[in-house]
């Protein structure tokens, strides 16, 4: 396995990494600020307040509610203007500030990122030719340390998923329609593939020339595996054998011609699903019967989009399944959904500008007061406070700048 070192400061010249630093300067002077205003004398009308302070017991701090938590930014290190690696960040979960801390360097192309279930590794997809998928142990002191990368034996994988028992990582080779397996080890390090599937049916879809795998899921009952290929607008379904670490098919559910299928997300029922399509501007329901693993697509539903131009590209779902919101790169915007029927209806309640260009990755903050949109070609993270009753997006201040933005992942509650 490859070695890698720790969280190393971006340094040099370029817009990307100017950004990183800028952020970093303005976390300390507003460090040096507040600890300026600390040392001064409080006014009168603040003695009392700041005597009851004082007199607070520390079991009493030590039990507030944690606001700061770390964030995650995945981008593409061999673009112009692009990373240096896996970019580190904060956030307050009151107001939503992004501060940036640093930059995880020894990481090629982060695209995307996910985490273990136990929030102590963090996992990121090497997105080049030769793919690879790469562990990083997590510090809670930021002392975080790269554990190897391993080959995924495709090419430019693009999306990972941990398997629920945590044993497995999932990984989607977008150019070569592929999907691969590796074990994880108790240190939460990656061994040797021990599947790697090819889609070869159906052929590829209109303007398609191959398979182009572009997802890989578990369902939340953890029975099946779930790769959705954009190529040849199909989402296979596998078992996965849990001692060996193979995938069997078992089903397989082909969307209409051109549709080009890039994310799926289920409803917390496990009943119900909904299916992003980039090429025809769709969103689908789809039934899913947990037993079999059968995914049966729905008729296309409207993005909101108005019919211009526009790539649909992920779906987020509440906790509760009451809401969910779609990215669309083109028109720019978050779609808001209400969720009926159990999960089995979208009803589109309308959009909201996501005030940045090209949103290609969302997540909801653990608490889903927040969701996080990395904008790919405005070099941004947008923040939204989420209205739990209405699920109403409001920004929370001006968008997080970080170069060639392509996935934002909030750290996983404490």
């Amino acid at each position: 396995m490859n070695s890698g070192a720790g969280p190393t400061e971006t340094s040099g010249s370029g817009p990307g990494r100017r950004r990183f630093i800028g952020a970093l300067a303005g976390a300390a002077t507003a460090g040096a600020l507040s600890s300026a205003a600390a040392c001064a004398s409080p006014e009168p009308r603040d003695r009392a307040r700041t005597e009851r302070t004082r007199r607070e017991p520390a079991s009493s701090a030590a039990h507030r509610p944690r606001r700061e938590r770390q964030l995650f930014l995945g981008t593409y290190t061999s673009q112009e203007g692009g990373g240096s690696g896996i970019g580190l960040a904060t956030y307050d979960e009151t107001t939503g500030r992004v501060t940036g801390t640093g930059t995880l360097t020894g990481v090629p192309d982060p695209s995307y990122l996910a985490l273990h279930p136990s929030g102590r590794t963090l996992y990121a997809v090497a997105e080049r030719e030769k793919g690879g998928v790469t562990a990083v142990a997590l510090s809670s002191e930021g002392r975080h340390k790269v554990l190897g990368t391993r080959g995924t034996g495709g090419a430019g994988p693009c999306h990972l998923s941990v398997h629920p028992s945590g044993s497995w990582l999932l990984s989607a080779n977008y150019v070569s329609g592929s999907v691969a397996v590796h074990p994880i080890d108790g240190s939460g390090a990656l061994g040797e593939r021990t599947d790697l599937v090819t889609h070869s049916s159906p052929p590829p879809g209109p303007g398609q020339e191959g398979p182009h795998a572009h997802q890989i899921i578990t369902s939340p009952d953890g029975r099946h595996v779930l790769a959705v290929d954009l190529g040849n607008d199909t989402v296979y379904t596998y078992r996965l054998d849990g001692d060996a670490g193979t995938l069997r098919q078992v089903s397989s559910a082909t969307l209409r011609p051109g549709a080009g299928p890039r994310h799926l997300t289920f409803h917390p029922s496990g009943r119900f699903a909904y299916l992003a399509n980039e090429l025809d501007d769709t969103v689908v329901v789809c039934a899913y019967d947990p037993a079999t693993g059968r995914l049966r697509p729905g008729e296309p539903q409207s993005t909101g989009s108005g019919g211009g131009t526009n790539h649909p590209a992920q779906i987020a779902v509440t906790r509760e399944g009451r809401f969910a919101f779609l990215a669309n790169r083109g028109h720019d915007s978050l779609a808001r959904y209400a969720i009926e029927g159990g999960g089995a209806r979208l009803r589109l309640l309308g959009t909201e500008p996501v005030r940045g260009e090209f949103p290609r990755h969302l997540a909801l903050s653990p608490s889903e007061r927040l969701l996080f949109a990395a904008n790919h070609k405005s070099d941004s993270v947008s923040v939204f406070h989420v209205a739990p009753r209405s699920g109403e997006l409001r920004l929370a201040g001006k968008p997080f700048r970080a170069p060639v933005a392509v996935c934002a992942l909030p750290a996983t509650a404490s």
